[in-house]
């Protein structure tokens, strides 16, 4: 769609190379992520709370295909679309599609007369904050976490594996070491 509208209908599309289920996720205009459905390698969607409909988006798949569908665009679904395939248990984003409504202009108002200027300079000049950049920096979050976490989990386990073990040889040893005098 070139010229999205309010109340139009947005379909997006998400090929991959498996059918191993996919992830959309929705990054608002202020950058906040918010999961929209995971559709598992049978087509049947998950929505946000655990639900498996949505009353404003739709979803499918068709062979390595997944689909969403934005059934009435409104001004809160601006932003970015993203989705996310786990393959071999490496964890892959889309570049992340963009839908935005057209920009509306307004007219400022003017007055009559004109205000004096003593040495004032004004600096006009706005600093705009970098979208890929934090586009960047919020999937790197989403990949430190899938990949730290279990890792921390793990390690923790065998911590916990390797105390245990020790425990054990050392009574097992003891007993060994009983002998009559």
């Amino acid at each position: 769609i070139t010229q999205l509208r309010v109340g139009q209908k947005l379909e997006l599309e998400c090929h991959t190379d498996k059918p191993n289920g996919a992830f959309w996720i929705h990054k608002d205009k202020s950058g906040t992520l918010h999961f929209i459905v995971f559709i598992n390698s049978m087509g049947r969607p998950t929505f946000e709370g655990n639900q498996k409909t949505s009353t404003r988006f739709e979803v499918g798949k068709e062979g390595i295909v997944y689909h969403l569908v934005v059934k009435s665009f409104a001004p809160q679904d601006e932003g970015k679309y993203f989705c996310m395939v786990i393959v071999n248990q490496n964890l892959y984003f889309s570049p992340g599609q963009p839908a935005y409504l057209p920009a509306t202009t307004t007219v400022a108002s003017t007055t009559c007369g004109s205000t004096p200027k003593s040495g004032i300079t004004e600096d006009l000049s706005l600093q705009t904050p970098d979208p890929e950049g934090r586009i960047q920096e919020d999937l790197d979050f989403f990949c430190h976490i899938f990949i730290w976490v279990p890792l921390a989990g793990a390690c923790l386990l065998l911590l916990i594996a390797l105390v245990v073990t020790i425990v054990l040889c050392q009574q097992t040893r003891r007993r060994r070491c009983r002998c009559k005098r």
